[in-house]
């Protein structure tokens, strides 16, 4: 797994806050620390908030129960953690530029770089917003790394073609997929109407839902496992081309099962009822869809956002069903969300950048402050609780929703 997030974040940088004020082994030692809590604690908010791309569509059309079927999501997100890392080694591969005397992103520059993925992942959670993750965590790290390294530290060509034209491409395709199935399923179905039309597609939903959430761990625990282990190397714990160590790959299984264990209901909520009112054919459409091209796409290398690939799908089996009915307010919403998440995050992590790698204090600012913001969106989230019993209770889309 670290050779492509090496491929990304390389040697050390010889100026510049990236390389920081000389640290002593305990700074480095707390700095390590700091980067694996922070590590862990994004896995654990990528969990509750992309449980919505495996099992919204699966609850909302009553095919599991929402307990249930956050119990099948965390299972096979731990599971998947174990699988292929081939679509993270591609998603990392290139984006910061090597020179010369090379490139470091120093462990202090991680930790920036996962404060400003938390923060937007904790932003859009508040706001029932279906973002991608990945691309948070990705908008942070580049933030922080033209600050630490300088703008030229960043390949551009690499970040429109690896993150950028995916981001684009994923959800018209998964879309248009969905929207095709959907129209046959109802089709040969006549509307649905068949005996035992609507009881198969049901039980299709559970072996289609539970494929997207294989791909999901497959995908997204790989990048924190890179994070983490690439740390460990820069920090001299580790030696250089080694891979995750067994209790990093354990960590960040258990800390994305975790997370996707604890539901994340209020994004459940968006995906499964604020974009289309969605039936089992439309679901069983839409995780197929979305399975497909997750899966198809990670054998051949091509990293999507899952996020923006179900959000995709739900969107095309709206379609595809005669007189279904999309909210295009919700839609536009969530592409804004999609647009702003890798600049938005990026900018967090380059403004903690500056404040962290001017020394340890600098660094313990930011933790305090990451933290603080943090619970601020916990405790605004409880004003308005959305819990597994309402989660397919529909409500105005001008009030966030809160889980």
């Amino acid at each position: 797994m670290s050779h492509g997030f090496r491929g990304v974040f390389t040697r050390r940088s010889r100026s510049g806050l990236g390389a920081g004020l000389p640290l002593s082994r305990m700074d480095v030692l707390v700095t390590v620390v700091l980067v694996i809590v922070v590590a862990l604690v994004f896995d654990f908010t990528n969990g509750f908030h992309d449980t919505a791309n495996a099992m919204a569509t699966s609850v909302a059309t009553g095919a599991l129960q929402p307990r249930t079927a956050v119990l099948i999501s965390a299972v096979l997100n731990v599971v998947g953690a174990f699988l292929s890392t081939e679509v993270a080694r591609t998603v990392s591969q290139g984006i910061i530029r090597e020179g010369q005397d090379g490139i470091h992103i120093s462990p202090t520059m991680i930790f920036a770089g996962l404060v400003g993925a938390v923060l937007w992942n904790l932003a859009t959670w508040y706001f029932g917003l279906p973002s991608s993750s990945t691309h948070a965590l990705f908008g942070g790290l580049i933030g922080a790394s033209i600050i630490g390294a300088g703008l030229d530290s960043v390949d551009w060509a690499t970040v429109v073609s690896k993150v950028v034209l995916p981001a684009l491409l994923s959800p018209v395709i998964a879309g248009l997929i969905a929207l095709v199935a959907t129209y046959l399923a109802y089709a040969l179905t006549r509307n649905a109407t068949t005996h035992g039309a609507a009881t198969g597609f049901r039980h299709g939903q559970t072996i289609s839902a539970s494929l997207v959430s294989l791909a999901h761990g497959t995908n997204d625990a790989q990048k924190t496992m890179g994070v983490i282990t690439l740390t460990l190397i820069a920090a001299n714990y580790q030696p250089s081309g080694s891979g995750p160590a067994l209790w990093v790959v354990l960590a960040c299984g258990l800390a994305i099962g975790l997370g996707t264990y604890m539901g994340g209901w209020r994004i459940m909520r968006t995906v499964g009822k604020r974009i289309s009112d969605v039936q089992s054919p439309q679901g069983f459409a839409a995780e197929t869809s979305s399975a497909a091209t997750i899966l198809v796409s990670s054998h051949l290398g091509f990293a999507l956002s899952t996020t923006h690939v179900t959000s995709g799908s739900v969107i095309g089996s709206g379609l595809g069903k005669k007189l279904a009915d999309v909210h295009w307010s919700v839609v536009g919403r969530i592409v804004v969300a999609w647009v702003v998440t890798l600049p938005a995050a990026a900018v967090v992590g380059a403004l903690a950048t500056a404040v962290a790698a001017t020394s340890t204090i600098g660094l313990v600012v930011v933790a305090v402050l990451a933290l603080a913001a943090g619970l601020g969106f916990f405790f605004l989230a409880r004003r308005r609780p959305v819990t597994q019993d309402d989660v397919n209770e529909d409500q105005p889309a001008s009030q966030p929703v809160a889980a």
